[in-house]
């Protein structure tokens, strides 16, 4: 019996060891094949998994780590995804990236006054984003999205997203919109009780055109007050980047690239988004605003200007006027500072 008890003492002390130096080793950084790699561990694969960090260039024995990932109790709660490992991991570290799903993210940005294609080609750009929307048309993309009727532009907002490798490109296209949705809803809530704006709708559209128009971030306000006070007295809002977006649509409101073509041509098309043409705001809008042209479509400032011109200063700053003789005088100094430069 002495040496039945001896023996299991013995079989618990080389067990004690054993794990002991199980855990000293799980704390030891891994021996990589490269400064960084990537491993990519696919849904359902928790069989081969050790095997997937193996093939990946982890080199060290499978069945050490194999044996650390079971008896740490969290084999079962790696996650997929797309994760980097770099010099310095350690078993420990590595199990706990895979369990958190720590992933490697990427990021895509979207700026301010870009208008739908220039989206579009950002995020077919975007690295190792998947591509799963690019043989969809712009109808097709709206549809999916929850908005079949919808035209896309103006409806996703500028920012930066992070995604992980891998990712599908409809997770970011979501992430946009529902971003647009958000900071718009947001932005009408402010709206002064005077607007002429009817509905968040027309708000996006003339959000879209502060944001094309303005050259300096201190005059956003003042741009959304001429605007607003143009569309109170029914007086057209004569913008130049409308008639320019117009003149890059077809018949179907399609755009079929930027307007390269001589300016007075332009502004004599009739259509839905030449406001040299018409009165009130255009068909759609024509760039994505981001949140501070959404306040000033809403919010501008206090202001009876119903006319800007650019002054030329490399500042991107305009002078307002409230009368067309101001205006004028305005226009041809500011004009003939250019000129004498």
């Amino acid at each position: 019996m002495k040496l039945l008890y001896r023996l299991i003492l013995i079989l618990v002390l080389l067990a004690g060891a054993a794990t002991a130096l199980l855990l000293l080793w799980s704390q030891q950084p891994l021996t990589l094949a490269a400064d960084k790699l990537e491993l990519n561990i696919e849904k359902n694969a928790n069989q081969s998994v050790v095997q997937t960090i193996v093939a990946a260039g982890v080199q060290t024995q499978p069945a050490l780590l194999q044996l650390w990932f079971r008896l740490s109790g969290d084999a079962k709660k790696i996650k997929a995804g797309v994760y980097d490992i770099e010099r310095g991991t350690t078993p420990q570290s590595l199990l706990k990236k895979l369990v958190t799903g720590t992933q490697s993210l990427l990021s895509v940005t979207l700026v301010e006054g870009w208008n739908f294609a220039q989206v579009r080609e950002a995020m077919g750009k975007a690295e190792r984003l998947k591509p799963d929307t690019q043989l969809l048309s712009s109808a097709e993309l709206m549809e999916k999205l929850g908005k079949p009727g919808t035209k896309p532009e103006g409806r996703f907002f500028p920012d930066t997203y992070t995604y992980a490798r891998g990712s599908s490109d409809w997770a970011v296209w979501k992430m946009a919109m529902q971003a647009m949705d958000k900071n718009l809803e947001a932005a009408w809530a402010q709206r002064l009780p005077d607007s002429p704006l009817k509905n968040s709708e027309e708000a996006l559209i003339l959000a879209s055109i502060i944001e094309k128009e303005t050259g300096s971030k201190q005059d956003r306000a003042l741009v959304g007050s001429v605007f607003n006070n143009r569309l109170k007295i029914n007086m057209p809002l004569q913008t130049d980047p409308t008639v320019l977006y117009g003149a890059s649509m077809d018949s179907k409101g399609d755009y079929v690239g930027a307007y390269e073509g001589p300016w007075l041509p332009a502004k004599a098309q009739k259509n839905a988004w030449n406001t040299y043409q018409m009165t009130g705001l255009p068909r759609t809008p024509i760039a994505m605003p981001g949140k501070a042209s959404l306040i000033a479509a809403v919010k501008p400032a206090s202001s009876n200007a119903l006319y800007f011109v650019a002054k030329g200063d490399g500042t991107g700053a305009s002078q307002f006027s409230t009368t067309l003789a101001e205006h004028n005088r305005a226009v041809s100094q500011y004009i003939q500072n250019q000129a004498n430069k």
